[in-house]
């Protein structure tokens, strides 16, 4: 690979201008072996050649100084800096990062394979297996700032019989991201039920938890931990948390306008429940975090209830819940209507108990806002009564019901119009046109073949597709006399609330996913 550069001489100060020249960005091996990966990563600079004490790097035009200080102070040699452009320099850094870190990868593999060998045989044993552990740390630090790279929100450690995978959820799909020796998985495990503060004695039974480690590059990942006895060893997932600078913005949700405008109507009434329902994995307490985030203002008190919390919002007294302490929901709830609230958070309703003090708090002046595993916005109603809350407390206590689901984005850089798609879809989005955003501006049904950008899966990042269900009064007075969802779901269509897969199709249409994606998570 070659670049335009200036060749210029580093001892402490600036480099000065100096003539454009032409230089290959190949790395000899003396050099690569002082060179720390952290400096690769952001792609500004590129290790050359070490003769006589001096070590030529290639630079990127306008990197910072700090990088080229903290790189001579670390190596304690004179540097000779050549700057290049910097395309060039990313791709050739992002290369030799990749290298750099499969042969680290590859030492701490037979690290722990020697270790384990000294683990059964002490004739195995070497001078330096007093940190027999060490691989094991860097391996997890690797995966974990690999998981953090790629986006990625769950990772799964998985033992089996003749193998040991770690996979990564990413974008809502599950992919092997690795297979590591088999010797590592009971120490790995260990390592992370250690961080999570768990019993790493105890195997035989699952457990959960928290955790915390810092990374060089995005600092501190919270993660929540679960373990699993399987037949050939523990499961170990891990769920990361997002990070407390998440962007907590209503736009950023995927509400169409109407949408948006009815589900903040209710937000800003000072008392009644708004419900967020789906799957797990749909995206509700991002959703949730979401809203409160737009109370959260000093003349307003705030309480939530989760199990457990999954990002720490400042100006918000969150509990954890903790059934096994008899600190259930319920519980909770009696706690925060003692501790005069304006806005609750509960983080889901499981039984009756629950669900009757939250409703009794929305009937009395509160805000409450929670979530349920239903289907659709209409079921939730009816899952309520089912679960023994009474006709005539729903219809004064609920206020909005939004139901959502998650649909990948296709990728901005190698999507395409997608003909058949929109041949198939002639004749169902005019029915959503009315409400869809920027209808008459939308591109149409797109597709995505795949490229370097988005990992060749054609999708990069998730959208929320929503259901906003006001309960209007209407819809109180089949309440009121028991209807079944069927009813409840045709009068709010009557109403103009779009179904699930009507939302999707409206994403289809705006370009945003694509048609197979689309009827696979929200189909009829």
């Amino acid at each position: 690979m070659r670049g335009r550069v200036r060749a210029s001489q580093y001892g402490g100060m600036p480099p000065p201008p100096a003539v454009t020249t032409t230089l290959a960005l190949e790395t000899e091996p003396d050099a690569a072996a002082l060179f720390d990966p952290r400096w690769l990563r952001d792609g500004d600079c590129l290790p050359l050649s070490l003769r006589n004490g001096v070590l030529r790097i290639a630079v990127a035009e306008g990197a910072r100084r700090e990088l080229l200080e903290a790189i001579r102070f670390s190596t304690g040699l004179l540097l000779q800096v050549v700057p290049v452009e910097r395309r060039a320099l990313a791709s050739a850094s992002a290369a030799l990062l990749l290298r750099l870190t499969a042969d680290a990868r590859s030492r701490d593999e037979t690290a722990i394979g020697r270790d384990a060998r000294a683990d059964q045989d002490p004739a195995h044993r070497t001078a330096d297996s007093d940190d027999a552990d060490a691989p094991v740390v860097r391996y997890l630090q690797g995966i974990l700032e690999q998981a953090v790279r790629d986006g990625v929100s769950d990772i799964h450690f998985e033992p089996y019989e003749q193998m040991y995978r770690v996979r990564f959820r990413r974008d809502g799909v599950l992919h092997e991201a690795r297979q590591p020796p088999m010797a590592i998985r009971e120490r790995l495990a260990s390592r992370i039920k250690v961080l999570a503060r768990l019993d790493i004695a105890e195997r035989r039974r699952p457990q959960d938890g928290r955790m915390r480690v810092t990374l060089d590059r995005t600092g501190a990942l919270d993660m929540r931990v679960s373990t699993l006895p399987t037949l050939f060893g523990e499961k170990v997932v891990l769920r990361l948390m997002p990070s407390e600078q998440a962007d907590l913005d209503v736009d950023r949700l995927g509400l169409e306008p109407v949408q948006r405008a009815a589900l903040l109507e209710a937000l800003e009434r000072p008392d009644g429940m708004l419900l967020v329902t789906g799957p797990t994995g749909s995206g509700k307490t991002l959703t949730l975090y979401t809203l409160l985030t737009r109370l959260n203002r000093t003349g307003v008190n705030i309480s939530s209830a989760e199990d457990p919390a999954e990002m720490h919002l400042p100006g918000i007294n969150q509990v954890n819940i903790n059934e096994r302490s008899g600190l259930g929901f319920a519980t909770v709830l009696r706690a925060f209507m003692r501790q005069d609230p304006d806005t609750l958070m509960v983080g889901e309703i499981r039984d009756l108990e629950t669900a009757d003090i939250a409703i009794k708090a929305a009937q009395t002046g509160h805000r409450v806002l929670s979530t349920l595993h239903t289907r659709d916005a209409p079921g939730t109603l009816a899952r309520l009564m089912s679960m023994g809350v009474a006709p005539f407390q729903l219809a004064s206590a609920v206020r909005i019901i939004t139901a959502q689901r998650l649909v990948r984005r296709l990728c901005a850089h190698c999507r395409r119009p997608d003909p058949a798609a929109a041949r198939q879809l002639a004749g169902s989005l005019p029915n959503t046109a009315d409400w869809r955003h920027d209808a008459t501006d939308a591109p149409g049904p797109m597709t995505a073949q795949g490229c370097e950008a988005c990992g060749w899966t054609g999708f990069n990042g998730r959208v929320g597709v929503h259901q906003v269900m006001p309960v209007t009064p209407a819809l109180n007075a089949l309440i009121l006399r028991q209807a079944s969802a069927a009813e409840l779901a045709g009068q709010a269509r009557a109403e103009g609330v779009a179904t699930l897969h009507d939302a999707a199709l409206a994403k289809v249409g705006q370009g945003i996913t694509s048609l197979a994606e689309a009827t696979s998570v929200c189909h009829e």
